[in-house]
């Protein structure tokens, strides 16, 4: 089970910290992704993290604004979101799967999702 939470209201420039916490499999087992789906909008693939390996990777739509990282020990990933832009406006998810790393945004390659967290940034 994934469960993912951290979201909330923020004003533009602001930062939100987002949690996904595995249970009942190992982190180090899988790669976790993060996704983002705003109304009207497709889902989005916006960061992935693996810690066998250390990957991490973004869509050019968060880089250089948002961080990926996580604890073994928690069994948790988190997602730093600084700059906050309304755009990042959306319902987030986390996912565990083994993408492939050509693959990492596409949802289709998860098993299993949390429940999304709402993140609302104000202008």
């Amino acid at each position: 089970q994934l469960q993912a939470c951290g979201g909330g209201l923020v004003q533009a420039g602001g930062s939100l910290r987002l949690s996904c916490a595995l249970s009942g499999s190992r982190l180090v087992d899988y790669g976790i992704g993060w996704f983002r789906q705003a109304p009207g909008k497709e889902r989005e693939g916006i960061s992935y993290f693996r810690s066998s390996g250390g990957s991490t990777y973004y869509a050019d739509s968060v880089k250089g604004r948002f961080t990926i990282s996580g604890d073994n020990a928690k069994n948790t990933v988190y997602l730093q979101m600084n700059s906050l832009k309304p755009e990042d406006t959306a319902i987030y998810y986390c996912a565990v799967g083994r993408p492939v790393a050509s693959t990492w945004f596409r949802s289709a390659m998860y098993y299993y999702w949390g429940q999304g967290t709402e993140v609302t940034v104000s202008s």
